[in-house]
């Protein structure tokens, strides 16, 4: 776990990677949990008995969203930031899906800072201060040559100037 104490600690990483999360295995249950709380029920991802009759892969595999979803836990795994009064996150940039990963795949998460930069105070809290991040992550499954996850990440962090 990579720890960063200050914001201008966190500035001078702009164009580095800032750490690689642990491995996080992807099981069947945490596969099923995720197709019951999002109603994605396709056969490729639920049905062990048909994918491993029909489908190119052998067996079922995780939602890209499943994975994509993944980010926040690693990169919290990963490193730890500047406290902060709250973070939010903003949205997503790029993502996309080069490989799929197959029930009991490990993963973890590869993370660089792209940018971050300080914006205007919110509209009626000028004792704000908002600082945005764009990180580009890339999620590796174990013995896959392309990553299962790749996208830019935008979070913000406000906190009250003292």
């Amino acid at each position: 776990m990579r720890t960063i104490r200050t914001l201008d600690e966190l500035h001078e990483q702009i164009g580095k990677e800032v750490a690689i999360s642990p491995w996080v295995r992807v099981d069947q249950q945490r596969i099923d949990l995720f197709a019951q709380a999002t109603g994605d029920q396709q056969w490729i991802h639920v049905d062990q008995e048909r994918a491993s009759q029909e489908s190119a892969f052998g067996t079922t595999i995780a939602h890209g969203y499943l994975t994509l979803s993944l980010l926040p836990d690693l990169m919290s795994q990963a490193v730890t930031l500047p406290p902060s009064e709250m973070s939010i996150n903003y949205g997503l940039n790029k993502v996309r899906f080069p490989t799929p990963v197959l029930q009991g795949s490990m993963l973890r998460a590869r993370i660089k800072l792209k940018d971050m930069r300080w914006l205007p105070a919110m509209a009626g809290q000028p004792d704000v201060r908002v600082v945005e991040l764009i990180w580009e992550s890339s999620i590796e499954c174990d013995g896959m040559s392309k990553p299962a996850c790749v996208a830019e990440t935008i979070s913000r962090r406000y906190d009250r100037i003292r």
